[in-house]
């Protein structure tokens, strides 16, 4: 791993958040972004968003199950109306929070080559990460009527320049971490050293960075992410050696999202990190997936019935079997500030 690619210092004692031991708090999150082929380059001409059209599938499982989502909105979905009245209305109903995303290669200026190391926000000129995040903070102002607080760089891309930008720009929520993946090998952050508890970060610490919920999880405790690296480096793809990890609960790389892990996954990270005494979770997902088509993880009708599912019975558990309570980013940040008084 390297220490030059992370993105923030690593969160000392002093900065790591632990919230009340006796209650499992859950942050839900849509990347809400445009429509692209994930297995092509990038590419500016990509602005569709039809699938917003959908949107309100997915509102209806947060609405039945008591969770007011917060939604990180990129350029075309602040710059378009069919995906920015839903939200609005959403909001104007307190129904979600609204946040920014920052895709570089549809955010404005277009001053940067379009490329894989520069989806990553954070590799940009300092400057240029600035001017495209102040542009797509006024998108959101004109398209949703919010200012928004609340930031997940896009790709999970944050460096080393973020942290100040976002307190300088009045944020007080980053969703950017993503342990324990390592975005290395295609230029970006190695998540794999952060922990999945808030922490403050910024200058002054004030902004609380809250990661995605992610570990490596069976009997290979010391060590997991140097073996599950080697078994899926491109030398020995043939072999398929994380899923021989995985079936032999060896080491297994989860992430709490309904996109490629299914509700059992889910659970499983879920019991397994609560158990090492985790209690704040951020569950995560993009707004393409409502669409068949638009992801790798719906194709057909069929499969968005099961995703849409796959949400509703995690939500179920989280409350039911947990006792868990789903938060707003902002209502955790309140909580976060009070224990910081104590």
């Amino acid at each position: 791993m390297s220490a030059d690619r992370e993105p923030y210092p690593l969160p000392g004692v002093p900065e790591r958040v632990r919230l009340a031991q006796d209650e499992h708090q859950l942050v839900v999150v849509v990347d809400t972004e445009e429509e692209f082929d994930w297995n092509a380059p990038f590419d500016r001409a990509n602005t569709g968003v039809e699938h917003m059209r959908s949107i309100d599938l997915l509102q209806s499982v947060f609405d039945d199950n008591g969770i007011v989502p917060t939604y990180v909105v990129d350029q075309p979905i602040a710059d378009h109306a069919i995906s920015a009245e839903p939200l609005r209305r959403f909001h104007s109903d307190g129904r979600c929070e609204i946040g920014a995303h920052l895709h570089p290669w549809v955010s404005p200026p277009f001053d940067e080559e379009v490329n894989a190391r520069n989806s990553y926000p954070g590799n940009l000129p300092p400057n240029l990460e600035r001017a495209k995040l102040e542009t797509l903070v006024r998108a959101i102002d004109k398209g949703l009527g919010v200012h928004p607080r609340v930031y997940k760089a896009g790709r999970y891309g944050a460096g080393p320049n973020t942290a100040a930008l976002l307190e300088d720009l009045g944020f007080e929520v980053d969703l950017s971490p993503c342990p324990p993946f390592d975005y290395g090998d295609d230029g970006g952050p190695d998540w794999s050293r952060f922990p999945c508890e808030p922490f403050w970060i910024g200058p002054r610490k004030n902004v609380l960075s809250i990661p995605n919920t992610g570990a490596y999880v069976g009997f290979v405790k010391d060590g997991a992410h140097g073996l599950y690296r080697l078994a899926s480096s491109r030398a020995l793809r043939f072999a398929h050696l994380p899923g021989i990890l995985a079936r032999t609960r060896a080491v297994e790389r989860l992430f709490l999202s309904p996109e490629g892990y299914s509700f059992d996954d889910m659970r499983r990270l879920t019991l397994t990190l609560s158990h090492r005494g985790l209690r704040t979770f951020t569950f995560s997902l993009h707004s393409p997936s409502v669409m068949p088509g638009c992801t790798p993880y719906v194709r057909t009708a069929a499969d968005r019935d099961k995703f849409l599912d796959t949400c509703r019975r995690y939500f179920q558990f989280f409350r039911d079997e947990l006792g868990g309570e789903s938060l707003t980013t902002a209502e955790l940040r309140t909580r976060a500030v009070s224990v910081g008084t104590d």
